[in-house]
């Protein structure tokens, strides 16, 4: 009788360790993208003529990213204001300027108990949301020990003529989402149009409000 115990014990040692490594390897989807848009009841109208004109696609004066990290981002911008109507072009032609700014952070881990964890950004802001954060409450679960990477994209539309921070901005917008450690959605070419779809989506947005918008509900372009 002892080997064919020894054999069943052997059978569910294997099983638990099969069923473990699956465990461990379960990562969390992608979190929501939250959305928060700024801007003023003064500026309702000249919204009403953004997407008309030329818009020049820059990095935030304080960006601190390569033009190579933004870039993705920034195409990503342009393809959704080519959408409302503008045309992209030089700065010498533009009539709109176009700011953005890219944070990148690990999240917070998920505490014991399970717990959803906050996970928030703040002090990125211009002359609507000034010492507003952007934050994220989710529930990551999963059981997996890789890291959560948060992305936040800050977009700032002013007139071109303007080269001030405050109060010239038109439109405020950023969005933020939570993704896995090393996955295809870490990656800029995923995250890029994601983010940006969501921010203008139901351009431009209530003044203040923030939404959470889930993935299946952005069209990304392939």
């Amino acid at each position: 009788m002892a080997q064919p115990i020894r054999k069943q014990a052997a059978m569910l040692i294997a099983l638990v360790a099969t069923t473990a490594l699956g465990a461990c390897a379960t990562v969390p989807p992608p979190s929501p993208v939250s959305v928060t848009r700024f801007h003023q009841q003064d500026t309702l109208g000249q919204i009403g003529q953004i997407g008309q004109g030329i818009v020049f696609v820059e990095s935030a004066p304080d960006e601190s990213n390569a033009d190579l990290e933004l870039a993705p981002y920034k195409a990503a911008v342009a393809a959704e204001l080519m959408a409302l109507g503008y045309r992209e072009g030089p700065r010498s032609e533009a009539n709109a300027i176009a700011s953005i700014s890219l944070e990148r952070f690990e999240a917070q881990r998920e505490r014991q108990g399970g717990g959803p964890v906050s996970v928030g950004v703040g002090g990125r802001t211009g002359s609507f949301g000034s010492g507003v954060g952007l934050g994220i409450g989710i529930n990551l679960g999963g059981g997996s020990n890789r890291a959560r990477i948060g992305t936040e994209l800050a977009v700032t539309l002013r007139p071109a003529g303007d080269q001030t921070s405050s109060p010239g901005n038109l439109w405020e917008g950023r969005a933020q989402i939570e993704v896995s450690q090393d996955t295809p959605e870490d990656q800029a070419a995923s995250s890029a149009p994601i983010l940006a779809k969501a921010l203008f989506r139901d351009f431009p947005g209530g003044n203040g409000d923030t939404v959470t918008i889930e993935l299946q509900d952005i069209e990304t372009s392939e």
